[in-house]
């Protein structure tokens, strides 16, 4: 099977903003509105839209992002931004769009800090608190929905507190996460929702985490991070200060193709996938892993790991590695 070896520290975020920029839970209940639509019209400012490159294997993902601080901090799921090689955020509300950085994030809780570059004067969304929140309380969930590039709204309740659920993402099954403390509600909660608000009329309570798909026969089933927890770990990314959960920047980007499989032999490697793919490739970079081959000349080595070609831009290939030549 090959595959890319890509995380990119291009999108780390450089110098840290301080715990004081992200903002804490609401102390007493705002008053946003009682229906749905004076909900919306409260949140929906702070909503941004989140787009993904995923060059290494020339796939593209979009979720959604709240900004928590008017000079462009946002706060999201881990796994809108987990494996991105650039990102570029739209606000709305602006009608702008921003390049975006990475200033870290936590994979056990599902929860990342961006920052949009050149950014200032931004809507935030207005934070409650998820502490007082109850069960049956009226919520609306705003986010991206279906990576349409619109926010659009689902109005519901929470119909549970503190759930443990098992999330996995549709285009890849085997990735999973536990998650513990989760609001569950029956607002429609969709895929491209992901990192939005789900707000009360006291303001955002949580994070759009996951989503049944609900069918036309099911009733929808969402769930939301508390924000509380979101917000304690987006300062402490803020502050700059990693721990064994949370990651400060983004993982070291090396920028390669390499082959890998059951043997440790660059030969054997290369063998298995000109069996799977043919002859054939091309040295050099590559945008993507579209129709990369293994090459016919392999260094004489006993074992190691066959690279295939190096990604365009990526440290790599700056630092002038290369493919085997193709014969």
């Amino acid at each position: 099977d090959w595959s890319s070896d890509v995380c990119s520290s291009d999108l780390s975020g450089g110098s840290f903003p301080g715990g004081g920029m992200v903002p804490a839970p609401a102390s007493s209940a705002a008053s946003l509105g009682k229906s749905a639509q004076d909900i919306a019209a409260r949140v929906r400012p702070g909503v941004v839209i989140i787009n993904t490159a995923l060059q290494y294997n020339s796939e593209r993902a979009a979720g959604t992002g709240m900004v928590i601080n008017s000079s462009g901090l946002v706060l999201t799921n881990n796994h809108v931004i987990d494996d991105s090689t650039s990102m570029t955020v739209t606000v709305p509300a602006m009608g702008k769009t921003y390049p975006a950085t990475v200033l870290g994030y936590d994979k056990t809780g599902d929860i990342a800090l961006i920052r949009l570059q050149g950014a200032s004067g931004l809507a935030t969304v207005p934070i409650g608190n998820s502490a007082s929140v109850k069960d049956g309380a009226a919520v609306v969930a705003l986010g991206n929905a279906g990576g349409q590039n619109a926010i659009t709204v689902a109005a519901g309740q929470v119909t549970a507190l503190n759930q443990t659920i098992t999330a996995s993402e549709e285009a890849s099954s085997t990735s999973s996460e536990t998650l513990h403390g989760v609001i569950q509600t029956n607002a429609d909660i969709v895929a491209g929702d992901s990192g939005g608000p789900l707000a009360g009329p006291g303001g955002v309570i949580g994070m759009d985490t996951a989503g049944n798909d609900a069918g036309s026969q099911e009733q929808a089933v969402g769930f939301a991070i508390p924000v509380n927890t979101a917000l304690a770990v987006a300062r402490q990314i803020a502050a700059g200060r990693a721990s064994s959960v949370v990651a400060i920047g983004y993982p070291p980007f090396l920028g390669i193709f390499v082959g890998t499989g059951s043997d440790s032999s660059p030969q054997d490697q290369a063998q298995q996938g000109q069996q799977q793919y043919g002859s054939g490739g091309s040295p050099g970079c590559s945008a993507s892993n579209a129709g990369l081959t293994a090459p016919s000349a392999i260094a004489p080595v006993p074992s190691g790991v066959l690279v295939d070609g190096t990604i365009c831009g990526g440290p790599a290939a700056q630092a002038g590695l290369t493919a085997p030549p193709v014969r």
